[in-house]
């Protein structure tokens, strides 16, 4: 009888031993298969800023008035605060590789981790040909006239994308103490080409007057609904703070260096976003920008007004250039997630593995830059260049915010948990971090629903609903069926 009490207490302890081992899978197995820590601050810094800022989404905003900079001014206050303050805390208190999905895995189990990484991964995924068709778009004005004609030419994005995914994809699998110079590069490229709009639009301003009419009225956003979509747009430009924190195993000191870093890089991103969109507005009217070429239109145009010609091919390649660097961070940062998912046996192991080289987690990158390679040419599938990159735009933008949600329940969450010594809190603790993870989760659960509401010319818009609920609905559920046959592929195991 004793013996038997003894084997079951065994039973019992190893069983709990069993279910601590798979909370901390995935710290414990980044012990052995961890890639080399090669970023240090001012890396991570630069990171946040190339990830933080897009150009293209200056050009969206200024291509909707005056407006837009209430807008920006909104949801930096209720969302890029909160999140802010949420990735700060969360990836002191947790500062492993994999950032969103050990966050959702320590609060509310390995499902809800998955999901929260599947979601993220899969909408990265038509961002990159996106970025890069941005880029292309951009890189046309290195030519001048001469290469006009590329700007209508879906063979040229193509062929564009697909060299630039080849090479951002060689340089991460090599490793991110050399892919990090890429981002670096770009991080220049994307502060250059800002500080040159507003450096001519105030000159601009100055010497010819306002493109826009800058009033009271012209300030308040139209609250009708068919405009609040592009609020969504605008929040959704404002993310990317949590990229860095899927490589914590790789940043030198993260535990210190994240905050740090990415309060800095906060201010450069809203700085830029803010003051971007103004100059837009001060060199040209809205209705003359587009979401594609507004920013080169901008400066093309106060070129011409100023005579400082030899400005736009420089920016052009510029823009061109960061935008390509934002590629290759994002491509670098959400290839982490599949990677611990394969430590943790969430996915096939093959994910989980480190080049015997390079130490990089090779085998993610490059079925990722695969499956990105495939969303390029279903981009261009039946339309033209602006309506693939319209396309490209709205595919992520719901399954993009999904993983926020998670971000922000797991902020209010942890604190029931006592922080270790060291780890971050947000201004105020408890009851702060509590205030921002509720605005930061109503403001994304808003935002969801914004990107719901079709287009106004739209002219099936039931369908057109009816499709982005569905697939996003679908995309969601082949991740819980992957989920749920892997963790039955792992039960039927024999026991080593």
């Amino acid at each position: 009888m004793a013996s038997r009490r003894q084997n079951n207490l065994n039973t019992m302890n190893s069983a709990l031993s069993g279910s601590r081992s798979s909370l901390d899978n995935t710290e414990t197995a980044s012990a052995s298969v961890r890639p080399p820590r090669v970023i240090g601050f001012v890396d991570l810094f630069l990171f946040y800023v190339v990830t933080g800022i897009s150009l293209r989404w200056i050009a969206t905003a200024a291509s909707a008035g005056p407006s837009a900079i209430t807008v920006w001014i909104g949801a930096w206050c209720c969302f890029f605060i909160p999140l802010l303050f949420s990735v700060t805390e969360l990836a002191s208190r947790y500062p492993q590789e994999g950032g969103l999905y050990i966050w959702s895995k320590r609060n509310f189990g390995e499902f809800a981790g998955f999901i929260a990484a599947w979601t993220y991964w899969t909408s990265n995924l038509p961002y990159f040909p996106s970025a890069l068709y941005f880029a292309a778009s951009n890189a046309v004005y290195v030519g001048g006239a001469r290469w006009k004609h590329l700007s209508d030419s879906p063979t040229y994005y193509i062929c564009f994308s697909l060299l630039g995914l080849a090479v951002i994809t060689i340089l991460n699998v090599v490793g991110l103490n050399v892919a990090k110079w890429l981002h670096n590069v770009g991080a220049f490229g994307m502060w250059i080409p800002v500080a040159i709009i507003i450096v001519m639009g105030l000159i601009a301003w100055h010497r010819f007057g306002s493109a826009t009419r800058f009033t009271v009225a012209s300030l308040v956003p139209d609250v009708h609904l068919k405009n609040m979509i592009y609020w969504a747009t605008l929040t959704f430009a404002l993310g990317g703070s949590e990229t860095a924190s899927l490589m914590g195993d790789e940043v030198k000191n993260a535990r210190s260096a994240i905050p740090r870093a990415l309060f800095l890089g906060g201010i450069v991103v809203t700085l830029c976003y803010i003051f971007g969109t103004i100059c837009t507005l001060l060199v040209l009217p809205s209705h003359q920008i587009s979401d594609l070429q507004g920013l080169m239109q901008a400066i093309t145009l106060s070129t011409e007004r100023l005579h400082w010609f030899g400005m736009v091919p420089i920016c052009g390649t510029l823009i061109a250039v960061s935008n390509i660097g934002a590629v290759g961070a994002y491509l670098a940062a959400t290839a982490r997630l599949p990677f611990v998912a394969g430590i943790d046996h969430v996915l096939p192991s093959a994910f989980g593995r480190l080049h015997p080289r390079w130490q990089t987690p090779y085998v993610a990158l490059l079925v990722q830059s695969g499956v990105a390679a495939v969303f390029v040419f279903l981009g261009q599938a039946g339309t033209t260049v602006h309506g693939a990159y319209d396309v490209l735009v709205s595919m992520g933008i719901i399954t993009y915010f999904v993983p926020y949600l998670f971000v922000f329940a797991s902020m209010f969450r942890t604190q029931w948990k006592e922080p270790e010594q060291d780890a971050f809190r947000v201004p105020g603790k408890k009851p702060a971090a509590m205030v921002f993870s509720c605005l930061g989760f109503v403001a994304t659960s808003f935002t969801i629903v914004l990107s719901l509401i079709p287009a106004a010319d739209e002219p099936n818009k039931l369908l057109a609903t009816m499709k982005v609920v569905g697939l996003t609905g679908i995309l969601i559920l082949a991740g819980a069926l992957l989920y749920w046959i892997k963790k039955g592929t792992k039960r039927e195991l024999p026991a080593s």
